[in-house]
């Protein structure tokens, strides 16, 4: 692996890994010269990813595949005037031409903007005018191109379009147009060199509570996530890796390229269109998935399955970030396949800045501890820090230096970026406590934190304690206007498969939260739903739970 390259592999404990890990950071380090490129050159034949789809397609890509194909690319999209620190947005689903194109614009020096393919014509317009966007590259559905056609109506600094896997009119269809070009490209000199410092990827947070920002990644992000893959999802060269992720999201960084390529492990991508558990969990049998990483909603699917219906002899490593696991769901998991899912934390502005590193036991409901090279704290209003067990803000102090892997600025927004990082401090947003053990316990985003009646009560215990309950299959847990409290706790719940929504149930589930936490903590309105609002990569959208307040039990 090239992992070594750049940090120490080896370790006894985790306050050997605290000492002592750091991160050698060339000042021209590229991604995609460094890493891809140079694998390809030692190990060409060696297998960088494995793809597959729903209808029975199949590719297996080595490093030298991904090479020569991002070399193609680049010369084609050098061709339309694609330059160093152009932006460009790609809406390319789980097609592994996103991984040729993304190398190919790390090689360019471009901006990349990988979005999700569910945006609105009102999403693309507002992306590409704040981020001024010059090209689109998206996946050929229909939806997506009459959005797209729609958006460019108004926008002027859209100069092109590319589509992938099929024709669209006024389009350059991608696969006929790249194979006109070499498959070699040199490395670019001079001024057309990049830089740690240029501007790397651009993510547009998931906007569950306000308008998107832009978070801007520099060149040597990909370095912070070796913290990822190596030490949080435990990869080597041997490994086969799945992370459950669209591509339009952080997490696809987090698990489909960068750490995992760092560490030399097989990326195995399985491109659907809707989610199904069992059409997964035969996937990982089938291929031999040796580590796995999703958000929860995705565990608690799995653990409704019948797990024992599948040859997971192979997995070896499970992860889970996004949002908290809940302690029932470890259990059930571990108890079906002997394996304890490992947490992580971070966000789209950081790689994994808190875990449950292999050194360190499991607590179930724990996020873990902090990363080698993060100074994570827990602090007040006055950023005093927290006691061990009170509540506060959870903030990255960052001092003269900011760690690897996090985000540069809120691009082209100076008066955010200094509203959430200023005196050295970055605040996540987050609330949580620290134990005695230096375990981080998550309370909740900030912005979802319910006060009640004098109250101050987080929605993920609400929620850990209602998934204990046979009956519930996912719930969500946020506050609603009542006009004797103020706000009153109000719980979002979708019923396993067996269950039929009634006031009985409802009764049941209060009486249920009521005795396994404090009395005041339990969800004065049940509502009984079809599904959780969630973004793409899993995230529950409390945001827009909040805009309904009829509800129909109380």
């Amino acid at each position: 692996m090239l992992a070594d390259k750049y940090v120490k592999i080896g370790y006894e404990s985790y306050e050997d890994f605290v000492k002592n890990y750091k991160i050698y950071v060339p000042e021209n380090f590229n991604f995609a010269f460094d890493v891809v490129d140079e694998i390809a050159k030692i190990l060409p034949n060696k297998k960088a990813m494995i793809w597959c789809n729903p209808y029975g397609e199949e590719k297996v890509f080595t490093f030298d595949d991904i090479k020569k194909e991002s070399n193609r690319a680049a010369n084609f999209f050098k061709s339309l005037g694609i330059k160093k620190g152009d932006a460009v947005m790609l809406m390319l689903k789980r097609r592994y031409e996103y991984w040729y194109c993304t190398i190919a614009l790390h090689k360019l020096g471009a901006m990349v903007i990988p979005a999700t393919h569910l945006l609105t014509t009102k999403d693309v317009e507002y992306r590409v005018k704040v981020a001024g966007v010059v090209m689109i590259i998206a996946a050929a559905d229909r939806r997506i191109i009459d959005v797209i056609n729609e958006a460019r109506k108004n926008l002027i600094e859209l100069r092109t379009l590319v589509s992938v896997n099929g024709y669209a009119h006024g389009w350059f269809e991608y696969s006929k147009e790249v194979e006109k070009f070499s498959d070699v490209f040199k490395r670019l000199e001079g001024i057309e060199a990049t830089n740690i410092k240029d501007k790397f990827l651009l993510y547009f947070t998931s906007g569950t509570t306000g308008m998107p920002k832009m978070v801007c990644h520099d060149f040597a992000y990909p370095l912070g996530h070796i913290l990822t893959a190596r030490f949080w999802q435990n990869l080597n060269d041997s490994s086969l890796h799945l992370t459950v992720a669209d591509t339009g999201w952080a997490k696809a960084a987090w698990g489909k390229m960068y750490g995992q390529w760092l560490c030399g492990a097989c990326i195995f991508t399985y491109d659907y269109e809707r989610f199904n558990s069992r059409d997964l969990m035969e996937k990982i049998a089938k291929y031999g998935i040796t580590s796995f990483c999703a958000p929860p909603t995705v565990y608690r699917h799995i653990i409704k399955e019948d797990i024992s219906k599948y040859d997971l002899s192979k997995l070896r490593y499970a992860t889970t970030a996004g949002e908290p696991l809940n302690p029932e769901v470890f259990y059930e998991f571990k108890k079906y396949t002997g394996i304890e899912i490992k947490e992580g934390f971070g966000q789209t502005e950081t790689v994994a800045f808190a875990a449950t590193f292999p050194w360190i036991q499991v607590k179930p409901g724990a996020i873990g501890k902090p990363s080698p090279g993060w100074d994570v704290d827990i602090v007040d209003m006055e950023d005093n820090p927290c006691s061990c067990g009170e509540e506060g803000r959870l903030v990255i102090r960052t001092g003269e230096q900011k760690p690897i892997g996090l985000f540069s600025e809120y691009y082209k927004n100076e008066n955010i970026t200094k509203t959430f990082w200023k005196n050295g401090i970055y605040d996540t947003g987050d609330v949580a406590y620290k134990d005695n053990d230096g375990y981080i316990w998550f309370v909740g985003r900030s912005d979802d934190i319910i006060k009640s009646s004098g109250y101050k009560i987080g929605p993920f215990e609400v929620e850990s304690v209602l998934m204990e309950h046979p009956c519930v299959l996912e719930c969500a847990v946020t506050g609603v206007f009542d006009k004797d409290r103020g706000t009153v706790v109000k719980a979002s719940i979708v019923l396993v498969k067996k269950y039929q929504p009634s006031l009985k149930l409802a009764m049941e589930l209060q009486d249920h939260v009521k005795k396994v936490t404090a009395p005041y903590k339990y969800p004065r309105v049940i509502e009984f739903v079809e599904e959780l609002p969630k973004t793409i990569s899993g995230k529950i959208k409390r945001k827009e739970i909040k805009k309904n307040n009829i509800v129909p039990l109380k």
